[in-house]
């Protein structure tokens, strides 16, 4: 019986290997692509196939684009002065959905793909501030700290995004780093 189902079980496995995916809701999402709504598995199928085939990297600030540049970067209204280092493009997504940001972006994805060269050229172009949006740790830690060196030589302020408590949440359900964190950086009233 197993090998009859072969490609479902394909389909099953290559659904698991997504992030917070698991057996039960791979079985479930192939079930509904291929028996319950096979319109929706042909959609989705055609969806990635069209974004694996024009999706690709900012050649500027390495976000998501289907162009060289990608919509933020052409965008002359946004403020060219304030940038934000995030470590992936999903990260612009969330900031944009939610309009917390009006300036420009840099992509980190790794320190190993760290381009200083296209970072230079972004702040050569009158970057006065730098926010790094990033995990807290002791390796992004790390990583701000060299890219405050590597771009010493210019006048700009450096900032981070907060860390500690987050709203809502009771102090006996938070990490002992982010409760540290939140007592160091504790704000006056």
């Amino acid at each position: 019986m197993k090998h009859s189902l072969d490609k479902f079980n394909r389909l099953v496995d290559a659904l698991e290997e997504l992030p917070t995916i698991g057996k039960k809701s791979a079985t479930r999402l192939a079930y509904h692509m291929l028996i319950k709504d096979s319109f929706v598995g042909m959609k989705i199928s055609h969806s990635i196939e069209e974004a694996l085939g024009c999706l690709k990297k900012c050649t500027k600030c390495g976000g998501m684009t289907e162009d060289e540049l990608c919509f933020i970067c052409s965008d002359e209204r946004r403020d060219a002065s304030t940038l934000c280092i995030i470590e992936n493009a999903k990260d612009i997504l969330l900031f944009e959905d939610n309009g917390l940001f009006d300036g420009r972006y840099f992509v980190l994805d790794s320190l190993e793909e760290l381009s200083i060269s296209n970072l230079l050229k972004i702040v050569e172009g009158g970057v006065s501030e730098i926010i790094f949006a990033l995990t807290p740790s002791i390796a992004n830690d790390a990583i701000m700290m060299y890219i405050e060196d590597k771009l010493s030589s210019f006048k700009i302020n450096f900032s981070k995004i907060a860390q500690g408590v987050p709203t809502g949440v009771s102090l006996e359900n938070i990490d002992i780093l982010s409760l540290t964190r939140a007592i160091e950086d504790r704000v006056k009233v």
